[in-house]
C-alpha cells in the first residue's frame, strides 16, 4: 500500500558504490514526467547525471547540506522555466515528492538538496552555480537535486507517535475534535 511506502521512505545520504541499472533510472525518469502540474503547463526540466565528475561538482553548489551528494552514484536536478507558470515552485516540488517515492519504491535511497533561496557564494546563489555546471539556457532555475542511490544506511522509520497530530485541526483552526 502507498501509506507503507510513506511509512518507510527516510532522507538516504549514504550510498553503496553501485550504479543504478537504467532501467530504473528510466521508471525514475518517467515518474517525473507523469508529475502533476498546476494547468498541465509542465514548467519543469529535469537533467539525469551519473558522471562523477559532474555530480562531484554539483556537491559543492552550497556550502552546507549537498555534500553528500558527491557520493551519489545519480543526480536528478529538478529545474523549471520560471517564466511559463506562476506555480513553478510548487510544480517542481511536487515532480521531486514524485522522484523521491519511486526511489523509494524501486529500493533506491534519496535526498533533496535545496537550491533555490540558498547561496553558493557572494556573488551566486546555488541555482546558478548549479545551472552554469549543467549547462543551462537563461530563464531555467535549477531548483532542487536529488542525490539517489543505493543505501548505505537504514534509517528506522518515523514511529507513529512521532507524528505532529497537533497540528491537525477539524473543519476550523485549533479545533482537535
Amino acid at each position: 500500500m502507498f501509506i507503507d511506502l510513506l511509512r518507510s521512505r527516510r532522507s538516504i545520504r549514504k550510498f553503496q558504490e553501485r550504479p543504478v541499472e537504467q532501467e530504473k533510472v528510466d521508471l525514475l525518469v518517467e515518474a517525473a514526467l507523469r508529475s502533476p502540474s498546476s494547468r498541465g503547463f509542465n514548467p519543469w526540466e529535469f537533467v539525469v547525471v551519473d558522471d562523477p565528475e559532474t555530480i562531484l561538482r554539483l556537491s559543492r553548489a552550497k556550502s552546507h547540506g549537498a555534500s553528500f551528494l558527491a557520493k551519489a552514484p545519480l543526480a536528478i536536478a529538478v529545474c523549471a522555466h520560471t517564466s511559463r507558470s506562476d506555480v513553478w515552485v510548487e510544480d517542481v516540488s511536487i515532480a521531486a515528492i514524485i522522484i523521491h517515492l519511486t526511489a523509494t519504491d524501486l529500493g533506491l535511497g534519496s535526498c533533496w538538496v535545496q537550491l533555490r533561496k540558498r547561496a553558493f557564494d557572494e556573488t551566486k546563489t546555488a541555482g546558478e552555480y548549479a545551472a552554469e555546471v549543467l549547462g543551462m539556457p537563461d530563464g531555467v532555475e535549477v531548483a532542487v537535486i536529488i542525490g539517489i542511490g543505493y543505501p548505505a544506511q537504514h534509517p528506522a522509520p518515523h514511529q507513529a507517535e512521532s507524528l505532529q497530530r497537533e497540528k491537525v485541526s477539524v473543519n476550523r483552526y485549533a479545533n482537535r475534535e
